[in-house]
């Protein structure tokens, strides 16, 4: 051993002795980090079990209680006084013997077997009852439900009525509601869980934290033989500490303890079991110094060691930062990133929004990102441009756009902003904008520009605040809560690499589908093919996969997960205007008459199938948030576009929402045996995809002015809310300007394939008198 060791061992330790009571203190906050954590798991695991346990009681005392009265129907139908009753053909007769000796009824009645009379008197007797007597027929057994019953709702069971082996009639049963209540008011609840009896979406009681009610759905248990579930939630509790056990982490907390304690007695005197030598150099070492220190391994002088400042370092000053209009579109912000949009410009929009919701008395708003490469730079200068105007931002991260709009409902601040360049390439970004509810367009975008270069920009005394959030649980679990399908589908879900790639197969897999994922690994420079499912070219790895897998169809989102594409078994894509056909039916079966909003690029034949179904359809202007204030405005149930936005505010929240527009596809295809037949047997025609023209001059809003004020469609209805539609009796063209890039879109649509050619040929010989040089590809 050298004698330099010794000494440098005796260093350390004089070094440590010095640090123990620092060591000590640090061990014991680790100490004390574990315990917390041990003990949160600890007691989220409690809370856990004891919801269950809740939960299984409630549902063992209810599926007891509503059992008996299912087999009570059956009792009572079989009894001798009924059954002569039915023989003789008295009905009346045969619901009084029905009613005898059955404790706790309120009334029994069986009705002849056509149901003629129960839909005769649906307006008195209710939809309710007259849907117990229909699942009794359908079902050919004892039914129950809840339904409302003289505004109070009630226990309904129904049974077929049989003679013998004839059917009679249809025996209707109404029992008071604590016959399903009991079992959940009797079962035992930490006050801090949640638990709940439902029925579809309707909850019929909950007992514990209510706040908990949109989380409901993973811990849920159907009542067996009944519609109904109890569901149970607890609070959330954050993951644990190196994802240890309860167990663990209070071990380790107890371990650093000791540790602590070891440290903290170690001897800081002269006295040790090793002495350290003295470090002081040497005569000889210290003349040598000098000449070590003036030279390098490889004889040249050390180069000088740099000096860190601890001055604060300047910032740049937004001054410099060029605004360009152009990036104002009709109903978002878009540019190209390291052009028209960098982190000052998202500064000075964040702070203009800020202003914006100042003066409608809004402090909060949730903020987003999707996973392009430039998203944390825009959302850092956007978070301190609404900071810089007060406002207090939730910041969830990379997630995509219908999360976004969520958190603005589920979170309760109204406000929020997707970072996002959509369906764009990997250099654009942008922003979608909400505040107040209301997602703005037009002169509302416009307006945050005139903000910015008239300088009405709130600068708050204090920056607001800024806090992290991750509800993209809360989301799956309120869709499972809603959705859950009537039997498995396999499913290919082609997330082209966008922000929907982690949750969108959660959200499925959540409400019972088995999801093989395609690119749906978040990759902001989209390596696969371009994030737009309404572009056939873009979905056939999806066509490819479905079949190799052998898959039930394949669903593939855009860049930010707002938009729903759909691709058979057979390798047929469903364009979104058929696709809102099918949502319309469903939505109109529990809505009649319900307002249907579509866009101008949809199929003509989709008016005709809503008006079918008993609907209102509406056509308008393309464009997200144009759509949505539309809803708003006509108080729609459901609207649609052809480049695959669905809005939902049947059971939703009226925002487009790919995810969920998924969950509800899957729902519906669920009840029938071949899901590709049954998106076939749309009414279909002769259609193109949208075909996308480069705008002459990159202005394609002044080239259709020009369309409207100088073409001529001879014998065709004319629509100019958003470019020129042009309707025959046998087909449809349309053109129109698009708002996001410098291109016109075209999209034509006919019964037959010569009627097809014979509109392109139209539209072409119109357009072509305004720019002869303009390239069109039919």
């Amino acid at each position: 051993m050298s004698e330099k060791e010794p000494r440098q061992a005796g260093a350390v330790l004089a070094q440590l002795r010095q640090a123990a009571p620092l060591l000590a203190v640090l061990l014991v906050v680790l100490a004390l980090w574990f315990a917390w954590s041990g003990w949160q798991q600890l007691r989220g695991g409690q809370r856990t079990t004891a919801a269950e346990q809740g939960r299984d009681a409630a549902v063992a005392a209810t599926r007891q209680s509503l059992g008996a009265e299912l087999a009570r129907m059956d009792t009572r139908l079989a009894d001798a006084a009924v059954q002569r009753a039915l023989g003789a053909g008295d009905l009346d007769a045969a619901g009084r013997a029905l009613a005898a000796d059955w404790p706790q009824l309120e009334a029994a009645v069986i009705v002849p077997a056509d149901l003629k009379d129960a839909y005769a008197g649906v307006e008195t007797g209710g939809f309710g009852r007259l849907s117990a007597l229909e699942a009794a027929v359908v079902e050919d057994r004892a039914v129950l439900t809840i339904a409302q019953i003289d505004g109070a709702p009630r226990v309904l069971i129904a049974a077929p009525a049989r003679a013998g082996t004839r059917l009679a009639g249809v025996a209707l049963a109404q029992l008071p509601l604590a016959l399903a209540t009991a079992g959940l008011e009797a079962a035992p609840l930490d006050g801090a869980t949640y638990l709940a009896l439902r029925q579809g979406n309707h909850t019929l009681l909950a007992r514990g934290d209510e706040s908990l009610s949109n989380v409901a759905a993973r811990m849920a248990q159907p009542i067996a033989g009944t519609p109904l579930r109890i569901a149970a939630a607890v609070p959330r509790v954050d993951a644990p500490l190196f994802g240890l056990a309860a167990i663990p982490l209070l071990a380790g907390a107890g371990l650093c303890l000791l540790l602590a304690v070891v440290v903290f007695r170690l001897p800081r005197g002269a006295g040790s079991v090793i002495r350290a030598e003295d470090t002081t150099p040497t005569f000889a070492e210290a003349l040598r110094a000098p000449a070590e220190a003036a030279e390098g391994e490889d004889g040249a002088a050390p180069p000088p060691v740099p000096v860190r400042s601890d001055a604060p370092k300047k910032k740049a000053t937004p001054s410099s930062v060029v605004l360009n209009p152009s990036i104002f579109r009709a109903y978002d912000i878009r540019g190209v990133v390291g052009t028209t949009l960098d982190a000052g410009v998202a500064e000075l929009i964040g702070q203009a929004v800020g202003s914006l919701m100042r003066e409608q008395d809004l402090a909060d708003i949730v903020v987003g990102r999707d996973g392009r490469l430039s998203g944390p730079d825009l959302v850092a200068g956007l978070i301190a441009g609404l900071r810089k105007a007060g406002r207090n931002v939730i910041d969830i991260g990379l997630a995509p756009t219908p999360l976004i709009y969520f958190g603005a409902y589920h979170l309760r601040t109204g406000c929020c902003i997707s970072v996002t360049g959509s369906h764009n390439p990997p250099d654009y970004n942008g922003f979608k904008i909400v505040v107040g509810g209301e997602t703005l367009s037009g002169e509302a975008i416009t307006d945050l520009h005139t903000r910015v270069a008239d300088d009405r920009l709130h600068t708050a005394p204090q920056p607001g605040a800024v806090s992290e959030r991750d509800i993209s649980e809360d989301y799956v679990r309120r869709i499972a809560d809603d959705i859950q399908i009537a039997r498995p589908l396999k499913i290919v879900v082609d997330a082209g690499n966008g922000a929907a790639g982690e949750l969108g197969p959660r959200v499925l897999e959540a409400i019972g589908a088995e999801v093989v994922p395609l690119y749906c690994d978040i990759d902001g420079t989209f390596p696969n093919h371009h994030p737009d499912p309404s572009e056939p070219e873009n979905l056939q790895d999806l066509v490819r996969t479905v079949q190799r897998f052998d898959a039930d169809l394949g669903i593939a989102f855009d860049g930010d997960g707002d938009r729903l594409g759909l691709v058979t078994k057979d390798g047929e894509h469903i364009f979104a205007d058929r696709l809102l056909m099918l949502f319309a039916a469903d939505v109109l079966e529990r809505n009649p008459g319900a307002m249907i909003v579509f866009d101008v690029k949809c199929t003509g034949r989709l008016p005709g199938h809503v008006l079918r179904h008993g609907g209102s359809p509406l056509m308008w202007k393309t464009g997200h948030s144009l759509i949505k204030a539309k809803m708003r405005e006509t108080g729609a149930e459901l609207a649609g576009e052809m480049s695959g936005h669905f809005f939902f505010a049947e059971r939703w929240y009226g925002f487009d929402d790919g995810i969920y527009a998924a969950a509800r596809l899957l729902e519906i295809l669920a009840l029938d045996d071949d899901p590709s037949a049954v998106l076939t047997a749309l009414p279909n025609g002769i259609s193109t995809p949208e075909i996308k023209v480069p705008a002459p001059s990159d202005d394609p809003h002044s080239f259709v002015a020009r369309v409207q004020a100088e073409s001529a469609f001879d014998g065709a209805r004319l629509s100019t809310i958003d470019g020129v539609r042009a309707d025959w009796p046998d087909g449809w063209g349309l053109v129109r300007a698009s708002n996001t890039t410098p291109v016109l879109v075209l999209r034509f649509d006919a019964d037959t394939r010569d009627a097809l050619v014979r509109i392109q040929q139209t539209f072409r010989a119109q357009l072509l008198v305004i720019d002869p040089d303009l390239a069109l590809p039919f």
